[in-house]
């Protein structure tokens, strides 16, 4: 009954249409670029961490701005509990790796990891910030280890976020318990 009502719950999330442009159901785009975890930098390619398990992706505008530095905190809040659920927390905005890898440490409190949007990952998951075209407006994903999003939200402030994938994530662990 406890599978039952977890699968209804993920086919749920499966069927509410996102606000975001990527609809759930999408093929994520693979990307790799430069994040920065405890202010140290390395490499990141979304398709090999997805082997690990689904994948929250938050694009945010620009770090040290007062509504990304509240959600680099719930994220950072929230980080163990999505580890727990098998997930990877990574924040995107088209800044710099030397930006980030202060933003890392003191606002994401070496919790997750940060990396820097390029122009063409920004346009491929389609998160332009009309006001400025070089920056990504405020848009989470859950992407499932099959690369297809399992949830989209899209608002510019930063709550809701941190909820509304937490929620994405369980239930897909609901739905694929651990073997």
């Amino acid at each position: 009954m406890k599978r039952l009502a977890a699968a209804s719950a993920f086919a749920l999330l499966l069927a509410t249409p996102g606000l975001a442009s990527l609809a759930v159901g999408a093929k994520a785009p693979d990307f790799s670029t430069q994040v920065s975890l405890a202010g140290k930098p390395m490499p990141f390619n979304l398709k090999q961490a997805l082997k690990k398990g689904p994948v929250v992706l938050y694009f945010y505008p620009a770090a040290f701005t007062k509504g990304c530095t509240i959600e680099a905190h719930d994220f950072a809040e929230a980080t163990a509990d999505f580890n727990k659920a098998g997930a990877t927390v990574i924040g995107m905005s088209a800044d710099p790796i030397e930006t980030l890898n202060k933003f890392s440490v003191e606002e994401c409190r070496n919790k997750f990891a940060v990396g820097s949007a390029t122009a063409a990952t920004i346009t491929a998951y389609d998160v332009t910030l009309p006001a400025k075209p070089d920056r990504s407006n405020r848009t989470s994903y859950v992407i499932a280890p099959d690369g297809k999003v399992i949830f989209a939200y899209s608002a510019l402030s930063p709550e809701g976020h941190v909820t509304g994938t937490m929620q994405a994530v369980k239930a897909w662990r609901a739905a694929h318990p651990k073997g």
